[in-house]
């Protein structure tokens, strides 16, 4: 009975892929079955996996990165990141987190962390956003690896333009000391965790403040990789 209720409620509100807008059916959830399997990841023995490692090899602290998927204008990765910071759908954030962690599991490349810390948004566009996003995808790496998370670790201290087109120093003087540590961190293994790693500057103020804080060591993880 349940079975045919659902049946009957999709065809009346059809409830679409999040990634490719077909149709859901039986116990699909936001992401058709199809797109979850072919969503391009990044691999770990990949140039792209190189590419991101390269991003943070000064930082001596940083002891891995990994970022799941690739992220290509107009794809599907675009589309479900789109949904996630400004259609409201948080739920596709709490499931990219999750697929994430479970992946990262089952290749044995999960990180020995204690804690998982949010790049944080500004008061300001945390309001008119309603939720950040970061903290959605740690949410469910959370609920994946069981590893605790903080929305509050960090928090940053002034609104800043975006980094949408500009240019690798200009991004880092655009958050240079904008992040300030709220929590004890200090002896702890961290993963700091984002949506999308461009050039890396917003994610390296972060583990400057972190380090600068006492924590030993840190794991980047993105949940998807620009192709530049």
């Amino acid at each position: 009975m349940t079975s045919l209720w659902f049946d009957f409620v999709d065809l009346i509100f059809p409830r679409c892929c999040e990634a490719c807008d077909k149709g859901l059916v039986g116990n699909e959830a936001i992401i058709c079955t199809t797109c979850r399997i072919g969503l391009p990841r990044v691999e770990q023995d990949s140039v792209f996996s190189d590419i991101v490692k390269q991003k943070f090899v000064n930082i001596h602290e940083v002891a891995g990165t990994h970022s799941f998927l690739l992220f290509t204008k107009k794809g599907k990765v675009q589309k479900l990141l789109h949904a996630l910071k400004y259609r409201g759908k948080s739920e596709v954030g709490i499931l990219l987190g999750f697929m994430f962690g479970q992946e990262m599991m089952a290749n044995g490349n999960l990180p020995e962390a204690d804690l998982i810390v949010t790049v944080p948004l500004h008061k300001k566009k945390l309001k008119i956003r309603g939720y950040n996003q970061s903290d959605k995808l740690a949410e469910g790496f959370s609920n994946a690896t069981n590893i605790p998370w903080s929305g509050n670790a960090l928090q940053r201290t002034r609104f800043t333009e975006t980094q949408t087109g500009k240019t690798r120093n200009e991004r880092w003087e655009n958050v240079k000391g904008v992040f300030r540590v709220s929590e004890n961190v200090e002896g702890k293994s961290v993963i700091v965790i984002d949506d999308i790693l461009t050039t890396g500057a917003t994610l390296e103020a972060c583990i400057e403040v972190l380090r600068e804080a006492g924590c030993g060591q840190f794991y980047i993880l993105t949940i998807a990789s620009a192709q530049h």
